[in-house]
């Protein structure tokens, strides 16, 4: 693992609670595989608590972009308000890249990522990668959000889809109602009667969940029911969702 300083050059929100922090590259190469995390350090935190000064992140960027990004849920703690005012230009101490939450070597099996919420990151770095290696694998995403406004990165994934035959994204909301907005596409959990229906090909396919750890457990086990080989099925959860 690498152990780097890096800049903060752009923050942002990109949903509702829902915030990207870029950090500059520049001169330090830093290799990674998408899906991998990063450990983030603050060096003075402006508020603090008593889960330290350092949190793990899903790399949401992808190894060809010219920053590091990361997104997260903004849930109040104390580390991340402090990472919400860090003003733009701090130097931010990054340890890793760890896990492996990566794509399988074999290509030509399809891969079906399923996200929940926030759980998005490690993916949107796979597919940006996919698409910028002009991949010919299969990918699925199953995007599973409340409402429309939760769902980081989901007018980018969209227009991905749109360009891209190897890429079918399936949106789907479990409360989306808004009297400003009106959501034309499925609505509802991801159950065994929605993986049946909308996944047909999930058992040649490898299956990767991720996002909170209800989430995950509960789509594992409708994978399960479904049909998928528990060797097909790689997770990812979210423990420190609320830190």
């Amino acid at each position: 693992m690498a152990k780097v300083t890096l800049t903060l050059i752009e923050k942002k929100e990109i949903a509702e609670r829902t915030m990207a922090f870029h950090f500059g590259i520049d001169g330090q190469p830093f290799v990674f595989k998408p899906g991998q995390c990063i450990r983030i350090t603050l060096l003075d935190p402006l508020y603090k608590d008593n889960k330290g000064s350092a949190r793990d992140f899903s790399i949401t960027s992808s190894p060809g972009e010219p920053s590091l990004m990361i997104a997260t849920r903004m849930t109040g703690s104390a580390f991340k308000r402090s990472l919400a005012d860090l003003p733009l230009g701090s130097s931010v101490p990054v340890n890793g890249p760890y896990g492996d939450f990566f794509l399988h070597a074999d290509r030509m099996r399809p891969a079906v990522f399923l996200a929940g919420g926030i759980g998005i990151t490690p993916f949107r770095s796979m597919i940006k990668h996919a698409i910028e290696q002009h991949s010919p694998q299969r990918f699925t995403l199953v995007y599973c959000n409340r409402t429309p406004d939760d769902a980081a990165f989901l007018d980018e994934l969209q227009n991905w889809e749109k360009e891209n035959p190897n890429f079918r994204l399936i949106a789907t909301m479990t409360q989306p109602r808004n009297p400003d907005k009106t959501w034309a596409g499925r609505r509802g959990y991801v159950d065994v009667q929605f993986v049946k229906g909308y996944l047909s090909d999930q058992a040649l396919s490898v299956c990767y969940v991720a996002g909170p750890p209800r989430f995950v457990s509960a789509v594992a086990d409708v994978l399960a029911t479904a049909g998928v080989n528990e060797g097909d099925i790689r997770t990812d959860e979210f423990f420190g969702y609320g830190a």
